[in-house]
């Protein structure tokens, strides 16, 4: 018989060589896990076996310490890197080494970028968004719609709110009314004796003219009862009409004198700048001719306007108040302008140029108050006798001294109202309307 025993036996074959007897609760160590399919070589050092080529050097004073996170503790002296994170070649737990990991491992991979709707890392800017202090893009500066520090709704950078000309957008008609006064109390000095010379001393003339020419005769009652009218009635008529508008053109450079001269002080004052009457009137005949030929095409299309209705010949005079200053401070294209400027703010400037008008309009009627007076005093035809003649001439150059200060609030008032639509169009001042005047 053989010793061996027999096949498929069930008994346990002791084991070859003594040692201790195996611990059937102790857990099989895990499989080394195969190398991934892209190539990339796994790290067989175990975790906690220090490396040859690892180097122990104490803290810099520079350097910061994370706390203790689970794990190991780390090695005294082990540096630590901003983050939490040691030095390539260090160990931050217990002496494990950095080579798995050359970058921040909680950061993105190398070569990654964050995918379309997912927000980026804290502190960083959000694509399409600018910088804290950046504009939006598509956003307008301050200005164009959006309020400036310290300056109201819808003002243009670089205006002024104390310029002692210019109405910044939005203040009212009572800042309107204070660039008026001011300009006023600045030039009245220079300003009333260029009006008296360019303005009073033509419609003086021009009243005395209409004493002397003036037809006398009164239409007559005939036989029949109906009106008749005196012999040479219409030729006096149209002699007296032809006159006062000769005059008138005569006179036309003169006024328009005046008016250049009296804007250019405005202006000037308003930017600080030294003015005097005789520079004035020199700037004044250097614009006069310009001025007067536009002066004759804008009562043109007024007398044009009001052949049809009154009401044409009004709307005609607020549309093109404004030629003046813009002939004068832009020199082109006055009448058009002035019609765009007014319907593009057609409350604003039609409110300025009503309280400009009726100013005017105050003084005709004081005017004509004046020449009943001397009607009923000096009779029809005051000009019959000397007496007559002189109170009635003196009446009617003391009717347009009366009228100066109309005259006065005319300029003023057509100045600032421009200098103010000009501000609604973009930044302007004082400084800069002056410099346009040339």
């Amino acid at each position: 018989m053989s010793d061996l025993p027999p096949s498929g036996s069930a008994e346990p074959v002791p084991p070859a060589s003594p040692g201790a007897p195996v611990d059937p609760t102790r857990p099989t160590p895990p499989a080394p896990e195969p190398a991934p399919a892209s190539g990339h070589a796994v790290d067989p050092t175990p975790p906690g076996s220090p490396t040859p080529a690892q180097a122990v050097r104490p803290a810099a004073p520079g350097d910061s310490v994370v706390p203790a996170q689970p794990g190991p503790s780390a090695a005294p002296g082990s540096p630590v890197t901003p983050g939490g994170f040691a030095a390539p070649g260090q160990s931050d737990t217990g002496g494990q080494p950095w080579g798995p990991y050359p970058v921040d491992p909680a950061g993105p991979p190398q070569g990654w970028t964050w995918p379309a709707g997912a927000a980026p890392l804290p502190g960083a800017a959000y694509p399409g968004h600018p910088l804290p202090g950046g504009t939006y893009p598509g956003h307008p500066m301050p200005g164009a719609g959006y309020p400036v520090p310290g300056q109201p709704y819808g003002w243009h950078p670089g205006l002024d709110p104390q310029d002692p000309l210019v109405t910044p957008p939005h203040a009212g008609i009572g800042a309107w009314f204070s660039r008026c006064g001011g300009a006023l109390r600045r030039g009245w000095r220079q300003l009333l004796p260029i009006m008296l010379l360019t303005q009073t001393v033509p419609a003086a003339a021009i009243a005395v003219i209409s004493l002397a020419l003036a037809p006398t005769e009164q239409p007559v009652t005939g036989p029949d009862g109906a009106p008749v009218l005196p012999s040479g009635y219409f030729e006096h008529v149209f002699a007296f009409y032809g006159a006062v508008l000769l005059a008138a053109l005569i006179f036309g450079p003169l006024q328009s004198t005046g008016w250049a001269a009296g804007t250019w002080v405005v202006a000037r004052q308003a930017a600080g700048e030294p003015v005097g009457v005789g520079a004035a009137l020199r700037y004044g005949l250097r614009r006069a001719l310009g001025l007067w030929g536009w002066t004759i095409v804008a009562s043109l299309l007024i007398a044009v306007g009001a052949c049809f209705c009154l009401l044409p010949g009004l709307y005609a005079a607020f549309a093109f108040a404004l030629f003046g200053p813009i002939y004068l401070f832009e020199r082109q294209e006055p009448i058009g302008r002035a019609w765009r400027m007014f319907h593009q703010r057609f409350g604003m400037v039609l409110g300025r140029v009503a309280l400009v008008i009726c100013v005017l309009i105050a003084a005709a009627v004081l005017d004509g108050v004046l020449g009943l007076i001397n009607q009923l005093v000096f009779g029809v035809d005051p000009m019959a006798a000397a007496g007559t003649a002189a109170g009635a001439v003196a009446l009617a150059v003391a009717g347009a001294v009366l009228a100066t200060p109309a005259y006065l609030a005319q300029l003023v008032g057509l100045v600032a109202t421009y200098a103010e639509q000009r501000a609604q169009e973009g930044p302007v001042n004082a400084a800069r309307l002056a410099a346009e005047l040339g």
